[in-house]
């Protein structure tokens, strides 16, 4: 906090916490944001999800697309979602983190100005109540 009224620094960022440790962290500073592993397979960090929502702290997803795992052949479930939006596996999982909490800023690594924009179309994808519980379904 010291560094703060310094000017030395403008906002906290943690990474890789859990809940216990946000809470603490708070009683300390404010916390701008979390940055933990989390995307539709991989849920662990859900608590400290649900915990930034209620403190209104951005949460930012690493391995959103699950290290490439959610990119290609990821099963069937997310295939048939894709197939129905007539988008890539990897869509579906952006889009389900987006539908998913309105605090979660999904970071993807690109490789290409394509892929750069098929990222981006995933904001544009409108799951329906029947696609998000057949996703939340796969965890």
């Amino acid at each position: 906090m010291d560094l703060q009224r310094e000017g030395k620094i403008r906002h906290i960022g943690l990474d890789s916490i859990d809940a216990d440790e946000l809470t603490r962290a708070r009683e300390i500073a404010p916390i701008a944001s979390v940055q933990n592993r989390y995307n539709l397979l991989d849920r662990a960090a859900e608590v400290v999800l649900e915990l930034c929502e209620k403190q209104g702290t951005a949460f930012l997803p690493w391995f959103p697309l699950g290290n490439g795992t959610l990119t290609g052949d990821a099963g069937t479930t997310l295939a048939a979602v894709a197939a129905r939006h007539d988008a890539t596996p990897g869509q579906i999982a952006l889009a389900w983190l987006l539908h998913h909490s309105p605090v979660l800023l999904p970071t993807p690594g690109t490789g290409s100005p394509d892929h750069l924009d098929e990222n981006l179309a995933a904001a544009h994808i409108s799951l329906t109540e029947g696609d998000l519980a057949q996703l939340d379904a796969l965890a």
